[in-house]
């Protein structure tokens, strides 16, 4: 953790008896080492806190994820119900468009589909040959 080696130690001993004396060196020692555990225990304790929350995060991503997927779900069978509803409502229409009246012709001509015209050689109409002269007989 702090990359001391061994005459670094050593060092760092014999400063301390130096520093502290023989009778004060033991209680500093056993201070030092509880502060040391408190360090330990507060970094764990955070540790594990922030590794729960990021737990939790998943769990409430993968919890929205699971609703998205669900109204995505509900959608899709909405579309899929609205689909056969519009190929029944075609169908239908489609039914009653075949036996419906019939269209118009779009050729000219009467709507029998003879050709000829509603007043052309119609049961007691008046001939509509011009005379040889090429006036028309006036009325």
């Amino acid at each position: 953790m702090f990359d001391i080696a061994l005459p670094e130690f050593i060092l760092a001993a014999v400063v301390a008896l130096l520093v502290l004396g023989p009778e004060r060196l033991p209680n500093a020692l056993r201070t030092l080492g509880l502060w040391i555990g408190r360090l330990r225990r507060s970094y764990y304790n955070v540790k594990t806190e922030i590794e729960r929350e990021i737990g939790m995060d998943e769990v409430r991503r993968q919890l929205h994820n699971e609703q998205v997927m669900a109204d995505v779900k509900r959608v899709e069978r909405e579309v899929q119900a609205m689909g056969g509803e519009v190929a029944e409502s075609a169908e239908s229409l489609l039914d009653h468009g075949e036996s419906g009246p019939p269209a118009p012709a779009a050729t000219g001509g009467s709507a029998d589909g003879s050709g000829r015209n509603a007043n052309e050689n119609a049961p007691g109409a008046p001939p509509t040959t011009a005379p040889a002269g090429g006036t028309a007989p006036s009325a």
